[in-house]
């Protein structure tokens, strides 16, 4: 029997628990039976579904962000360029996401519940700065990055839900709507271009990943870049 909860207590089975149920699953009252409690008393701390989903998203940040703020390989390298610096932090959101089921959708449109994404932020704004960008610049750089990152992971869940490291996947987890085969063999020779397209899409994801960034870095640095 939990005595005592708090949000962090809350937040850490509501993360638990989308990884088994995902989110459309997840209700507080299921969130109060993994801790033993009355569901009123999960009222104390979230009002609603969308205040709990704003510090679990919230959570999920402190976590990839954790080793940004330690000394050693986890932190930014010395002379870092802007171009890796951002390319990673790409990178660290989109793993960070995809280790949750559903992560991208709970990440996406959610309001930080403290100033804990203000470090990692400053210190990546500050190295674009650095390197001769305007605030308005380096902060329209990450914001498109950011975005592309969430819609992808967003995209990239529907064709693999189980969450966990996108080397670990198998064909097996793959969603069947999103068999490249079948859907090639739907389409047919009427609509070439289209098949091309979805084995783009939706066949190599990190590949497909990987490429979109270079797009979004190459344009950073065309339209704002120094």
């Amino acid at each position: 029997m939990v005595s005592r909860i708090d949000r962090k207590l809350v937040a850490d089975a509501a993360l638990r628990l989308l990884n088994e149920v995902g989110l459309d699953g997840l209700t507080l009252r299921r969130i109060a039976k993994e801790l033993n409690v009355q569901a009123p008393a999960l009222y104390w701390h979230f009002k609603n579904k969308q205040e709990l989903l704003d510090e679990m998203a919230t959570e999920m940040l402190r976590r990839m962000t954790a080793p940004l703020s330690e000394p050693g390989p986890g932190g930014r390298r010395t002379g870092e360029t802007w171009q890796d610096a951002l390319s990673d932090a790409c990178r660290t959101l989109r793993r960070g996401l995809l280790g949750y089921r559903d992560g991208g959708k709970v990440f996406s449109g959610t309001r930080m519940t403290d100033e804990s994404y203000a470090m990692p932020l400053d210190a990546l704004l500050r190295l674009l700065t650095t390197a001769g960008f305007s605030a308005y610049q380096a902060a329209r750089a990450w914001w498109t990055a950011y975005n592309f990152t969430v819609g992808v992971v967003i995209e990239e869940q529907s064709v693999y839900p189980e969450p966990g490291d996108p080397a670990d996947r198998r064909p097996e987890n793959r969603d069947p709507a999103y068999d490249l085969a079948s859907r090639s063999q739907r389409l047919g020779e009427e609509y070439p271009l289209a098949v091309s397209a979805g084995d783009e899409m939706f066949g190599d994801l990190e590949r497909s990943f990987e490429e979109g960034l270079r797009i979004i870095v190459a344009g950073v640095e065309a339209t704002a870049g120094r």
